[in-house]
This record gives structure tokens, sequence and C-alpha cells, in this order.
């Protein structure tokens, strides 16, 4: 019974899905790349929030001077914490391309 109970419960901690934000992690200005990321702990699955990651991405790109921000390539997951063999934290990081001038309202003529 008792490994009933163990077995019920770790597919339950195993199917969890949690919402991640990624948030700003790096980048470079000159190129106009914008590097968000998230933590992804053990035993759990990630649903990533679009629209705030987009959000993010553009304030960072905005901040820079560009208009906005799309995402390019891949994620990157890399393993940020280790216990001998095992990872106990990954880090999942996404590439932004930021496009466009910003422009501002005193240099726009209205």
């Amino acid at each position: 019974m008792r490994r009933i109970v163990i077995a019920v419960l770790c597919a339950l901690v195993a199917s969890c899905t949690i919402t991640k934000t990624p948030e700003f992690v790096g980048g470079d200005r000159t190129s106009g790349v914008v590097r968000l990321a998230y933590d992804l702990p053990p035993l759990q699955n990630a649903r990533v929030d679009q629209y705030m990651a987009q959000n993010n991405a553009n304030r960072a790109c905005q901040a820079w001077g560009y208009a906005t921000a799309q995402s390019f390539g891949d994620p990157i997951t890399t393993c940020t914490t280790t216990s001998a063999s095992e990872c106990l934290n990954e880090q999942v990081t996404t590439s932004w391309l930021c496009q466009g001038q910003l422009i501002h309202s005193s240099t726009a003529g209205y």
C-alpha cells in the first residue's frame, strides 16, 4: 500500500505544470539581442507565459532604443545546480532580437 501511495505522489508531482515568466538576464545592446530566462526545478513542467515574455523582451529592447522584440532560435537549457550526477535546477534561456527604432513623441513632430 505504501508503494502505491508513493507512486501516486510521484506521478502527481511529476505532472505539475507551473507557469513561468522569463526575466531579463542579459544581452548585447549593439547587436540588439536580449536574453530572458527562467529556472526549472526537477519534476516540474513549465508553461511559459508568452504574453509576459514578449512584454519583458519589448521593455528591454525599448530601454535600448529599439521598438519591439522578436523571439528567435530554440531555448537553451543549462544545468545550474548539481548534486553528484543529478541536476537539481535548470535554467532555460530564450533569445530575442530587438527591431525597429523607438520614436519619441518629442521628435515625431506632433
